[in-house]
């Protein structure tokens, strides 16, 4: 029976009413809000949260499997990502031919050389390959990912959801992510690896995680620690809202049957099949759980940027972003049926 004190309703509660209050106040205030926000959680916001969840959480050399996990479902999730390209591919060329699409050619050799062209009028066009690849590959694991592990499992395992984030997503999107979308996109930028090293350095979020590992055994009063724990809770509150200023921000949503698709991948088929193979390495009750949420979380907002920064499908990682932030909402007690301890 659901009650007020059901860790699941306590979580939609605080996820509903963060997001929400977050997009209308992103219709209200001026749009540069949303970046002074963002710039706070990022500089200053997260970094707290971090050192006073970590003063809290257990650490063990397992721990390790977290990035591990985290890579694992980036190269799984795009090896499903690219299979179901070719699939789309290949089937809008069987498509064209049989409409009769050659024996027009042979009446236009006009329609023959664009026939030919890898860019021709498909739904697969390379920028929307790029978009679906990022979009497979990187959740939103920060500003969504750790609310909903916190809520649910606490802070003993916040270790495990900030290795997952920092090691794995972070570096996922750095690295990899810059090298599809510069693949796949019109926009060169050529920073080469030293770009993407020196941004995951420059992260404010990595030191505080090596601050609050140190300070673990330092004790401190009882009202700091309170008041650490109290303004990590409320910067947990301001990046649900940071998440409700940007869905403000989106003004489409198109390609819907690739963008289900990707979701469908992302958000059910790669978790359930990384999750039920961490079984046989050991890993279940708790942290399993962690990793399959933070597998089944959306798309990041970060693939929104890229495919902006690089002219990929835009509309294709907006529609994405915005649907997988309300499926979420049904795939988390999915599972915590299916991985539940």
């Amino acid at each position: 029976m659901l009650t007020l004190e059901n860790p699941i309703v306590q979580l939609y509660t605080r996820l509903i009413g963060g997001v929400l209050a977050g997009f209308i106040l992103g219709r209200v205030l001026p749009k540069v809000s949303s970046s002074y926000l963002g710039k706070f959680l990022f500089f200053v916001g997260t970094p707290f949260s971090i050192i006073a969840f970590m003063r809290r959480a257990q650490l063990s050399g397992a721990i390790l499997i977290a990035p591990l996990t985290a890579w694992i479902a980036i190269f799984v999730g795009a090896g499903l990502a690219w299979i179901w390209i070719d699939i789309g591919v290949s089937d809008e060329r069987l498509k064209t031919i049989s409409r009769g699409i050659k024996y027009v050619t042979q009446l236009d050799p006009e329609a023959a050389i664009a026939l030919e062209s890898p860019e021709l009028k498909t739904s697969w066009s390379k920028r929307t390959q790029g978009s679906f690849l990022l979009a497979m590959m990187v959740g939103n694991t920060a500003f969504l990912g750790i609310p909903v592990i916190l809520s649910l499992l606490g802070t003993e395992y916040f270790a495990w959801g900030l290795f997952y984030e920092l090691l794995g997503t972070a570096m996922g999107v750095n690295i990899l992510g810059i090298v599809i979308a510069s693949h796949y996109g019109t926009v060169k930028k050529s920073q080469g690896w030293l770009g993407p090293i020196q941004a995951i350095l420059k992260n404010p979020a990595l030191w505080a995680f090596a601050i609050g590992f140190f300070s673990r055994q330092i004790p401190l009063p009882t009202p700091i620690e309170e008041f650490l724990k109290t303004g990590a809770w409320c910067v947990i509150s301001l990046s649900l809202m940071m998440i409700g200023m940007q869905l403000s921000k989106l003004t489409s949503l198109r390609n819907l049957k690739q963008g289900l698709t990707c979701l469908a991948i992302k958000m059910l088929l790669t978790p359930l099949v990384v999750g039920t193979g961490l079984m046989f390495f050991g890993i279940t009750g708790a942290p399993r759980l962690l990793l399959v949420l933070q597998m089944g979380m959306p798309p990041s907002f970060s693939t929104t940027l890229l495919a902006e920064a690089f002219n990929l499908d835009r509309e294709l990682a907006v529609t994405t972003v915005a649907i997988g932030c309300a499926a979420l909402l049904f795939t988390i007690p999915i599972w915590m049926w299916l991985f539940g301890f």
